[in-house]
């Protein structure tokens, strides 16, 4: 027998399948389906297809800002409730101090442009106390505006945000990384010149009024001049710090992909000219992944202590960076995107130990519409969970709670499939010349707050789900 649960008013009901099914097509009504997590609080968010969601602990308040896709289609520019407006697709800002009761403040318009050609994908938050030179009544909110900028706002008072600064003339952004306490940033772009479409910026955005670049940077072939095959674009780095002093780079999204490792210092001070030596200069290691996978998120967890290790002489404490690929093709239509866990304890040598996985049988994901596999893990390095316990969005298979503390044997110990509303987006596939579309839950991005709250968002604008744990997940994280 195989098995669905699912929550419903904080009661767990278990629906047995005979061995073999096919899971009924979930619909509007249904209840989430739900283990060892259930719903605390939901924002319809607009309707509108949402990416990255940043929780900023804000005075006495908790601040969730959110970055949105493009629009679609059949609506390009949804309406905002609170202007009666027609808007882009932008940021948008909700308090959830008390998460059962979020409450939307504004939204902030972005690009026009539909899917991944407009909106204001990426965000991130640093107070302007903790930057060096930030102003020390300020928050600054670092997004992308669609694919031609980066702006900075001050959302000091977040229901009315203020653009600080402006980093134009960009052929493409997409998921960068800021250090509030250092003020470098990582910004992923399209530099004018450059043979991708996404490449890295280096700023120093310590004074968020007057950003001063530091330097550009890429693979090898794909600076301005190069000749020959371009390699692999990046697609977003995580970064260390002064103290770690490396960045995580991963490239590729669903194939091709590669884990790359620099050093921050060098990056940051060494040769700036991109010519091919000076872009090799920072760089430790490069780990491929196989020509069917690629890097959406490169998350670091140094330092872990195995369990397993602990009698052992040497590698007691290993140096691990979990990998997640990003599924594109809808109805799986491409190789599995999965979750992988590489050693890098010996820089200069990574290697792949494990991997993870939601059993598509489990739920029958393929045939149920949109993608199924990876996108994305939460970036929180929060000792709430940082080497405990990961989320991962899966698409149409939700958000999945793993156990990480044995990086060997990740153990998926939770999980949360949203329900399907009035707002879900369908998602289609060409068979045999005509189109086919279904609704389906894409659960899209997940980030965590210091409390323990877990925030999925949903890419076919189902909106926001704030959530906790309950059981033998919540009792990994000590919070019984």
């Amino acid at each position: 027998m195989s098995g669905r649960v699912s929550a419903v008013c904080g009661t767990v009901v278990l629906v047995l399948l005979a061995h073999g099914a096919s899971a009924q097509q979930p619909k509007i009504g249904d209840p989430p389906e739900a283990s060892n997590m259930k719903l605390v609080g939901y924002s319809d968010l607009q309707a509108r297809s949402a990416y990255q969601p940043t929780i900023h602990h804000q005075g006495n308040r908790w601040i969730a800002y959110i970055g949105h896709h493009g629009g679609t289609d059949d609506i390009p520019d949804p309406v905002n409730p609170m202007t009666g407006k027609p808007e882009p697709n932008g940021t948008s800002i909700v308090d959830v101090t008390d998460p059962a009761h979020p409450n939307y403040l504004r939204h902030i318009p972005g690009q026009e442009g539909k899917y991944e050609s407009g909106g204001a994908q990426m965000v991130r938050v640093c107070d302007g106390d903790h930057l060096p030179k930030g102003d020390r009544n300020a928050v600054y909110m670092l997004r992308t505006f669609g694919s031609e900028a980066h702006e900075i706002w001050n959302v000091a008072d977040p229901a009315n945000p203020v653009l600080v600064a402006r980093i134009g003339g960009l052929k493409d952004t997409h998921k960068s990384w800021w250090e509030c306490d250092t003020g470098i940033a990582f910004l992923v772009s399209g530099a004018p010149g450059w043979r991708t479409r996404r490449m890295t910026q280096v700023y120093d955005l310590s004074d968020p009024a007057h950003p001063v670049k530091i330097r550009d940077f890429g693979l090898p072939g794909q600076e301005p001049g190069a000749t020959g095959a371009v390699p692999t674009e990046l697609h977003g780095p995580i970064s260390t710090g002064a103290k770690g002093n490396r960045v995580y780079f991963g490239y590729g999204t669903d194939k091709g992909g590669f884990l790359q490792i620099v050093d921050r210092d060098k990056l940051l001070n060494g040769p700036k000219e991109p010519t091919p030596d000076n872009l090799k200069f920072p760089e430790i290691a490069r780990m491929p992944l196989s020509a069917m996978n690629g890097a959406h998120t490169a998350f670091p967890m140094p330092g872990m202590r195995i369990a397993e290790f602990a009698h052992d002489k040497d590698g007691s404490t290993r140096d691990v960076v979990m990998i997640v690929d990003e599924a594109i093709q809808n109805e799986c239509g491409e190789a599995r995107q999965m979750v992988w866990f590489a050693d890098v304890t010996t820089e200069a040598r990574p290697m792949m130990i494990s991997s993870f996985t939601v059993p598509e049988a489990s739920g029958n994901f393929c045939e149920r519409g949109g993608r199924f596999g990876s996108h994305s893990s939460n970036e929180s390095m929060a000792p709430v969970y940082y080497k405990k316990l990961a989320f991962i969005a899966f698409f149409n298979a939700g958000v999945r709670a793993l156990d990480v503390r044995d990086p060997y044997h990740p153990k998926e110990v939770g999980y949360f499939i949203p329900s399907i509303t009035q707002a879900t987006d369908k998602r289609c596939v060409t068979i045999d010349g005509k189109e086919r579309c279904k609704v389906a839950i894409q659960t899209n991005n997940v980030e965590t707050d210091d409390r323990g709250y877990i925030y999925a968002v949903d890419r076919a604008n189902t909106g926001l789900h704030i959530l906790e744990l309950t059981g033998e997940a919540r009792a990994i994280a000590g919070r019984q």
